[in-house]
């Protein structure tokens, strides 16, 4: 018999009953040495008995606890949790069995060290995002593909427990003054939080996870998001300091691509990278990471992305890495690429090349630059060599699906040269079936691969194919 059966099984026979029978004669039970076990509500069903043991527990537990923990030692806090969780279950007489307890032990100690009801979906390797729309709904990206999971949060105080134990770490707050943040979790997975007033659900977290082993470029080629001719051409791009933008929609794989071409960059460099929310996971030794501040309770203290990239120019660096650019740290970014720092990246919100291009000089206008359009056209066109552009598939799969070439300014228009393009064959199985190749053309930059020593084959580009 399950827990939750003997939980209702054992309810004294005195509780009253909703629709209640006439009274009838029963034999007087038989004295019993066993004490009693103390009774649970059951007033919403066997879910809530469930939930109010749980509570019960965890209560207990806690209690017993010293505030004084370091409860970044996690090893040691666990073991201490659960010789203090078997104590509480032999002083309440509650018997359960090994796979009960196993459940019970582990949804307290996510509510008590990690992030409570979330813990298994952030655990399971498959689940690219998870979205919480409020404490009774919550969905998961798997494959692709978004279903809803049998997972809720008791009520809104316990999501709201749970989105502090995000945000506290990192400084950060989130309330009525400020209902909506930016954060990330200790792996390095990005978090957005939104909470009433502003949502009518209830708090909503969506959480981007990142895999706990980065994707290398054989991972990428494997899942067809890229070929080797492709990757080979990019690396020799990253080595030989091509100023690189990764261009695409939500979702693309920009942040994640953006992370394996940073891998290509030699060590012995001095490499800045520049966050809303610390994502990348570069393992050079020479990394130096800074990430935006929000303003305080009093709406001071606010350090935004171009503040990062200005300090940045006064810090020595060979690469600036900068997440993400939205806004007028885009005309900053600009200016580090055509003052010395070639070789530096970034990402770009745009559907396409030429989306991306109007898109940066938008976001010089928010600079607050009084320049004309062509001065803006030529520092673009100086400062960017190669856009990547990625894009979420109808099937749900991320792929690079063009590179292209800026070759200059010809008149009042940005002129480009696409190098790679993806073909679509077909479906198969629900799946895109198509390949990146080559157009046939060979970049204006390849003198600069040359002068780093790079020399890539004709074949990359098409030589030869028909």
């Amino acid at each position: 018999m399950s827990l939750l059966r003997r939980i209702q099984g054992n309810q004294p026979s005195s509780s009253p009953s909703p629709n209640p029978e006439p009274a009838r004669a029963t034999p007087a039970p038989e004295p019993s040495s066993t004490p009693p076990r103390r009774p649970l509500p059951t007033t919403g069903g066997i879910r809530d008995a469930y939930v109010d043991l749980k509570n019960r527990i965890q209560a207990k537990l806690l209690s017993e606890l010293e505030p004084t923990l370091d409860f970044s030692r996690t090893d040691e806090l666990r073991a201490m949790i659960e010789e203090k969780f078997d104590a509480v279950l032999m002083e309440d007489h509650i018997v359960l069995s090994r796979l009960e307890r196993q459940r019970l032990f582990e949804q307290i100690v996510a509510e008590i060290l990690g992030f409570g009801p979330l813990e298994p979906l952030l655990k399971d390797d498959t689940i690219t995002e998870i979205m919480v729309n409020g404490p009774k709904k919550v969905y998961i990206e798997r494959n692709g593909r978004i279903e809803r999971t049998n997972v809720v949060f008791e009520d809104d105080e316990h999501l709201m427990r749970i989105i502090e134990r995000i945000v506290a770490p990192l400084g950060r707050r989130v309330d009525e003054s400020m209902p909506y943040v930016d954060a990330r979790l200790p792996d390095g997975s990005r978090v957005n939080i939104v909470i009433p007033p502003i949502s009518l659900i209830g708090p909503v977290v969506t959480i981007r996870k990142f895999y706990r082993t980065p994707l290398t470029v054989d991972d990428l080629i494997r899942l067809g998001s890229a070929t080797p001719e492709v990757m080979e051409f990019l690396k020799a791009c990253v080595q030989a300091k091509i100023n690189i933008v990764v261009s695409g929609g939500t979702g693309s794989g920009k942040t994640t691509l953006l992370n394996i071409l940073s891998g290509f960059i030699p060590e012995g460099e001095r490499i800045i990278t520049i966050e809303n929310a610390a994502e990348l996971q570069l393992r050079q030794e020479h990394v130096v990471t800074l990430e935006t501040r929000p303003p305080n309770i009093e709406g001071k203290g606010e350090i935004t992305m171009r503040d990062l990239v200005i300090n940045a120019l006064r810090m020595r660096p060979d690469r600036i890495i900068v997440g993400e650019c939205r806004g007028g740290e885009a005309f900053d970014m600009l200016q580090a690429m055509n003052t010395g720092h070639e070789g530096s990246m970034t990402t770009i919100h745009a559907n396409s090349p030429r989306d991306a291009l109007a898109r940066l000089e938008n976001m010089v206008l928010m600079a607050g630059t009084d320049l004309p359009h062509r001065a803006i056209r030529e520092q673009i066109a100086m400062a960017i060599d190669l856009i990547v552009q990625t894009a979420r598939m109808r099937d749900g799969s991320r792929k690079i699906v063009s590179l292209t070439e800026i070759q200059g300014l010809e008149g009042e228009v940005i002129t480009t040269t696409e190098l790679f393009k993806f073909e679509q064959y077909g479906m198969e199985g629900g799946r895109i079936v198509g390949r990146l190749v080559p157009t046939g053309i060979r970049p204006r930059f390849m003198d600069r691969l040359e002068a780093a020593g790079i020399r890539l084959p004709p074949a990359i580009f098409g030589a030869g194919r028909r």
